[in-house]
Parts: C-alpha cells; structure tokens; sequence
C-alpha cells in the first residue's frame, strides 16, 4: 500500500489539511478537512494573545488559560483526523506557516502578539502530529513554490496541473489555502520516495 502524507495550511485558530497517497511520482488525492485548534465555543482562543480588537492580552493566567485550551483542542482534532482509516499508515506531514518570527524580536505589542499566535498554533500542531509518530517539516508559505519546483522535480505548470486536479477529485471550494496544504502533503511524501 503506498503511503499517506498531510499537509497542513495553519491559520489562527484552526488549519486546513489535505491527504495525499502516494507515490511522489503520482499522488492522488485522498482526504481534505478542517482540524479545529482553538475552541469554536471560545472566540478568545482563536487570538489568545489578544485582549479585544488591536488590543494585546498582557494577563498572564489568562493567556496560560487559553493557551491550554488550545493544546488540548489541537490534540483532540488530531487524534479525531487520524481515526480516519484512509489516513492510518500516514508517513509524514508537512505544515505551511505565514512565518517563524521569533515573538520576541517583535517591536510592535500588536504584531508581537500575531507572532505568538502563529508560533502557538503551529507548535501544538506539531507537537499533536508527532505524538502519534508522524514526522513534520514547517514550511514558510512565501517558500513553498520555490520548495516545491526544487523538491518535486517538476515545472510549475506541472505542478499547477496536478493541483488542480487535485481539486477536482476533492470537490469545492478548492483555493489557494487548500493547494497550500496539498503542496506541503507531495513534499512530505517526496520525502519518503
């Protein structure tokens, strides 16, 4: 049986997933979701470092609180995607991120908080995927077209061509977002070929 790789697009309080089967020479489109990693009953905990609109969050507890909620969520909805039996031998994960800023470098309170966030989601997906044994590889999404032309040894008509079929097999709404996802799934499976 060939293997499944993910790939995930991370957002602010939930990411967009695709599964790819492979082989890296020919993948095929397996499965598409949305895996909650924030609280939907919880608006806080989709922006936990924020306090309002422009505002920044700057109570500790508060920010701990919701920061919990967010692991336990993410790890909820992993372990939930991963009962899929279409997605049981998965090889690997790829994750696409808006960036890998350190928050901390981070002047401005307002954007400082926006870097914590992304750090946050991304970490506890990660941290999610691996408990259950799957490798993951974190992409920069204004790296991901270069790193797809050099990882998969393909034009970007090609490329472009094979995400839309993609597309097709998975039904709409197919966007950018979930082309995101289903580029980083091909990268981590090109990995294992």
């Amino acid at each position: 049986m060939n293997p499944i790789a993910l790939g995930f697009l991370v957002k602010s309080g939930y990411a967009i997933a695709v599964a790819l089967r492979g082989p890296a020479s020919a993948p095929a489109a397996v499965a598409r979701a949305v895996v909650e990693l924030s609280d939907p009953e919880d608006a806080e905990t989709r922006q936990p470092y924020h306090h309002g609109f422009y505002t920044n969050e700057e109570d500790a507890p508060t920010i701990a609180r919701r920061v919990k909620i967010v692991e336990r969520c993410a790890t909820r909805s992993v372990a939930a995607l991963l009962k899929d039996a279409q997605l049981a031998d998965c090889c690997g994960a790829g994750l696409v991120v808006g960036s890998v800023l350190d928050p901390a470098k981070v002047g401005s309170p307002h954007i400082r908080a926006h870097a914590s966030e992304g750090r946050l989601f991304r970490t506890v997906l990660e941290s999610a995927l691996r408990s259950h044994g799957i490798a993951c590889e974190v992409i920069v999404e204004k790296q991901l077209a270069a790193r797809a032309a050099a990882g998969l040894g393909r034009r970007d008509a090609e490329i472009t061509r094979a995400l839309a079929g993609f597309g097709k097999t998975l039904g709409g709404p197919w966007r950018a977002n979930e082309k995101n996802a289903a580029t980083a799934a091909w990268l981590a499976l090109s990995v294992r070929d």
